[in-house]
């Protein structure tokens, strides 16, 4: 078993509280002992701020990590040399009636640079391995995808 801890302090206090729905911020930050303090806010379809994470940012970035962190470590098992990886990964989310929503799907996009002796069968088949073991694809409820692309360092 594994704790994790995480400190979230709502930071939307105006000066009037919650005395109505427009008097406060939908803004907190995520604290984590010893480590960088991460300012949110609401979904800026919700009204929050466009320049801070929000839930759903974070819950779909730390799915693209996950991925990346296990990719990277079948990767270095499988002697295949990733120099360098990044993923613009996509989620797809509803609303339902009386504002509830959820993601339905989520897309990762990968591009993995790989050195010039990788087997690229090798290196598309360590994704299929992942979500079997990936901590949050594994705690999610929805279907996650990816599509990768492959480029060769020279």
């Amino acid at each position: 078993m594994h704790d994790y801890q995480s400190r979230v302090v709502w930071t939307g206090n105006t000066g009037e509280g919650t005395a109505h729905y427009k008097a406060y911020a939908r803004t907190w930050d995520i604290a984590v002992p010893g480590k960088p303090v991460v300012h949110c806010s609401n979904d800026p379809l919700l009204g929050g701020d466009p320049g801070k994470m929000n839930p759903e940012d974070l819950l779909l970035s730390a799915l693209s990590a996950c991925h990346m962190l296990w990719y990277l470590h079948y990767a270095s098992e499988a002697g295949i040399v990733v120099t360098r990886y990044e993923d613009a990964p996509i989620g797809v989310g509803e609303v339902g009636k009386g504002g509830a929503g959820r993601f339905v799907s989520a897309q990762l996009r990968p591009v993995i640079w790989l050195a010039a002796s990788a087997d690229m069968a090798v290196a598309e088949a360590i994704h299929h391995r992942i979500h079997a073991v990936c901590f949050i694809a594994r705690s999610v409820n929805f279907p996650v995808t990816y599509s990768a692309e492959y480029r060769v360092e020279t």
